[in-house]
Order: structure tokens, then C-alpha cells, then sequence
């Protein structure tokens, strides 16, 4: 089953027409680039009422597609022999498990945490200023990837991700492209 997966979410690769030139993959080879991964299909929206950072029982986390989509992205990864420097995640549970079942090694950055809520609107602007200012001084041949959430990526790249989706980009933020994961 694995296996079919993962030579599904191979051909939807190689096959849309979008990637079919092998920039993005290529640009990846390079190294240098900066990749940002929404987490991994967690179904609802926001995040509940009784939310809290330190409890994931109180927050939105991964579905079982989620987890499988989690190992998808990581063998994409891992197959393509893409190097990585280090690996980020937004304190949020949904976005750490799809760290931690992708890749295994991560850190958190309160710089990737949701600031969707309400209650967390008013971080917007430090939180942007402090993962551009991460990423202005960030200098590796490797790749970096942060796994955060929607409104972070619309708020840096002003562009729309779905869950899971993969979007790469330079060291200036310029969008090379994205690989959609489901």
C-alpha cells in the first residue's frame, strides 16, 4: 500500500504539467531554497475554543490521511536525495507531527506558529518580521523548510496553499514553484 502511494503521489508529480520541466525539483538540487510546507491534511478549521499550545488533545491534528500524506512528503524528500539543512515547525501539534513524521529531526520557531485566531491576530507582524529577518540570515548550500500554516505562507508569499502542499522558493521569497501532496 505504501508503495502505491507513494508511486501515485509520483506520477501526480511528474505529471501535471506545471512541473513537468523539473525546475522546481531542479532548483532543490541547487540547494539554497526555502521551503515551505503547510501541515499535512488536519480536517476542520481554525483551531477549538479550549485550545492550548502544550496539549494536542485540545487542538485540530492530523487524520490518518494526514499521516499518510506526512510520509509522502517525506519520501519525496528523501527519493529525490534533496538535502536539507534544517528542518522548522509552528508550536501547533498538527504542524510538528508532519515535521516529525516527515523528517524526523525539527525545532520549533514561534515564527511559524497560526496567527489565524483571533486571539492570535495581533502576532502577524513581529512573527513575518522575525522569520524574514531568520531568513535574510539563514546562509547554507542546503535546503531549510519550515511546516507551518496557511495564513503564515499567504502572509510571506501571498499565495493560497492547500494542506500538505509544498511551495519553494529563493532566498528573496520569490515562488519557484509548488508541489500539491494529496
Amino acid at each position: 500500500m505504501r508503495k502505491l502511494a507513494s508511486i501515485a503521489f509520483l506520477i501526480l508529480f511528474y505529471a501535471s504539467p506545471t512541473f513537468s520541466d523539473e525546475k522546481i525539483l531542479n532548483s532543490l538540487y541547487e540547494g539554497g531554497k526555502i521551503i515551505f510546507i503547510r501541515h499535512a491534511i488536519a480536517p476542520g478549521n481554525g483551531d477549538p475554543t479550549d485550545f492550548k499550545i502544550n496539549d494536542c488533545s485540545t487542538q485540530r491534528n492530523l487524520s490518518q490521511s494526514g499521516i499518510d500524506q506526512s510520509k509522502l512528503i517525506g519520501l519525496f524528500f528523501k527519493e529525490n536525495n534533496i538535502k536539507i539543512d534544517k528542518v522548522f515547525s509552528s508550536e501547533w501539534c498538527r504542524c510538528k507531527d508532519t515535521a516529525e513524521i516527515a523528517f524526523k529531526n525539527y525545532k520549533t520557531f514561534k515564527a511559524l506558529n497560526s496567527f489565524y485566531d483571533p486571539k492570535f491576530v495581533e502576532n502577524e507582524k513581529k512573527q513575518i518580521k522575525d522569520l524574514k529577518k531568520f531568513i535574510k540570515e539563514w546562509d547554507s548550500d542546503k535546503n531549510i523548510i519550515f511546516v507551518t500554516h496557511y495564513v503564515v505562507i499567504l502572509s510571506v508569499l501571498n499565495m493560497g496553499v492547500s494542506s500538505g502542499e509544498i511551495v519553494v522558493a529563493d532566498k528573496d521569497l520569490n515562488i519557484i514553484g509548488s508541489i500539491e501532496t494529496y
